[in-house]
């Protein structure tokens, strides 16, 4: 009963929203290197350069014009130039995540620091770096799990080559992989292909310029192969490497018990399952294939596609977990309130974070018990976590109770769903273990961590760290491998 002995209890973080050094080390430039801050009235915004040289901004969901690239303004703030700097403050980071007692650290690796244009060039000074990294987590028994790509694209690809639209990205990204996979075989064991692949849609995550339905599954296929190969390629160069894949996972329950409502709750659940049952299954299924015939989608593919994709399967299923969703057959008549990638509709059953998402700890059982059930694979909670504005007291202290209270409740739930439902789950990362930058809003006063850092909204800050009070009670749920949760 209870969570096993070597259950990976961690954080996760991702390299565009923590590691900052942007242009460090002889690293080159991504895609959301050119994206703005924003807020929650007002949206991320993508810099760019039209051919004719006029400098413009859209919002990140936006399609770029043709020919445009992206640009970066000197007198705009980036957030994600610095982020948190990681790069430069690693040491001391990962000792406080030892300190925490954490079995494991879930981070991206940044394409453009390995392969500056995402081509076939190597950046040694970037390997170095990410060597010290892995160095630095094993030397304090934390099992490095690395996340290949995590929503961006080196921007020469983006700009020279229409990122995923265009299939040689496919043989980049592969190269990218042997490189990563040859160089880190004996100090990472745990890898995910994509970031919550089920978003990637636009052109600061997959680098198109245009998101039309075609072009946007068209690059899906291209992500599925070059997924499918890089689990072959890694499992050539070290068997023992257990390589997953990564989706947002947000189950939907029907809005009323009409037939109608079920439809659309079934409907909105396939779309997040059809990413899985590709990478799990190795195939795309009926009710996908249905679509495309309806929706005139035509995805190009080579000989050999469908044989690489049933053999290039995952190891195990990650996800997010942040909230659930609800759905109905009448989406004009209900009301909407905020969300992980996407607004969802207000469950009126269910409290809401500052920022609307609803907050659902139920949902978790449900979600690891579905996907359990579905696709018979272990499973890892990569991401989940509670945004929040956090007030420094007088004396120093950050009393976030009302994060201890989140992941005290979803932390009980997944308890359930291994001890009652018999769910193989193999382990657990809160996202933003430490303060970094919102990816939905691009803020710092949208705070994840258990550790806070001094930097705002602007970039103003002396990058201080400080334990906040869910440092400790972390802390605790890890030394008692959750059971004093539990009890």
């Amino acid at each position: 009963m209870g969570f096993k002995t070597d259950f990976l209890w961690g954080g996760a973080t991702a390299a565009n929203q923590y590691e900052g050094g942007y242009l460090s080390g002889g690293k080159g430039l991504s895609t959301l290197d050119a994206i703005t801050g924003g807020s929650h009235e007002s949206p991320r915004m993508i810099t760019y350069k039209t051919k004719e040289g006029k400098i413009e901004r859209v919002t990140r969901e936006q399609a770029l014009p043709e020919g445009a690239v992206g640009y970066i303004d000197e007198d705009t703030y980036y957030p994600s130039h610095v982020a948190t700097d990681f790069y430069h403050h690693y040491k001391e980071d990962i000792a406080l995540f030892a300190e925490m007692g954490f079995k494991c650290f879930r981070m991206s690796i940044s394409w453009a620091r390995i392969c500056p244009k995402g081509t076939m060039e190597i950046n040694e000074e970037g390997l170095d770096f990410y060597d010290r990294v892995f160095d630095e987590l094993i030397a304090h028994n934390i099992e490095p799990v690395v996340t290949i790509n995590h929503f961006d694209i080196p921007m020469y690809l983006a700009d020279e080559h229409d990122g995923w639209s265009d299939r040689q990205t496919i043989d980049n990204f592969i190269f990218f992989c042997e490189t990563i996979f040859k160089r880190y075989k004996d100090k990472v064991k745990y890898w995910m292909t994509f970031n919550e692949i089920n978003f990637l849609r636009s052109w600061t995550q997959i680098g198109i310029h245009n998101n039309d339905t075609q072009t946007k599954y068209q690059a899906a296929h291209h992500l599925f192969v070059a997924s499918a190969k890089a689990v072959l390629l890694g499992k050539k160069i070290n068997p023992d490497f257990q390589i997953g894949m990564m989706v947002a996972y947000i189950p939907s329950y029907p809005l009323s018990c009409r037939p109608e409502d079920v439809l659309a709750a079934l409907q909105f659940n396939r779309e997040q399952e059809f990413y899985i049952d590709v990478q799990v299954k190795g195939y795309y299924p009926a009710h996908k294939v249905k679509q495309f015939e309806r929706e005139g989608v035509v995805i190009k593919k080579e000989a050999g596609d469908d044989e690489l994709i049933a053999k290039g399967t995952v190891d195990y299923i990650g996800f997010s977990y942040y909230m659930s969703t609800v759905s109905t057959a009448n989406p004009d008549k209900v009301k909407y309130v905020g969300g992980n990638q996407m607004p969802a509709v207000k469950n009126p059953y269910l409290e809401e974070s500052e920022w609307g998402w609803g907050v659902d700890p139920t949902g978790l059982r449900i979600a690891l018990s579905s996907l359990y059930d579905r696709y018979n694979v272990p499973l890892f909670i990569v991401e989940n976590g509670f945004g929040a504005v956090d007030t420094i007291e007088a004396d120093g202290s950050i009393q976030d109770d009302y994060r201890i209270d989140y992941f005290q409740k979803h932390v009980a739930a997944m308890h359930d769903a291994v001890t009652l439902d018999g769910v193989d789950l193999i382990g657990y990362t809160t996202w933003g273990c430490i303060d970094l930058v919102s990816a939905g809003t691009g803020e710092m006063k949208k705070r994840y961590g258990f550790i806070y850092v001094d930097m705002d909204d602007k970039g103003n800050g002396t990058l201080k760290r400080t334990k906040k009070k869910s440092f400790d009670w972390y802390k605790q749920v890890i030394a008692s491998n959750g059971e004093e949760l539990a009890n």
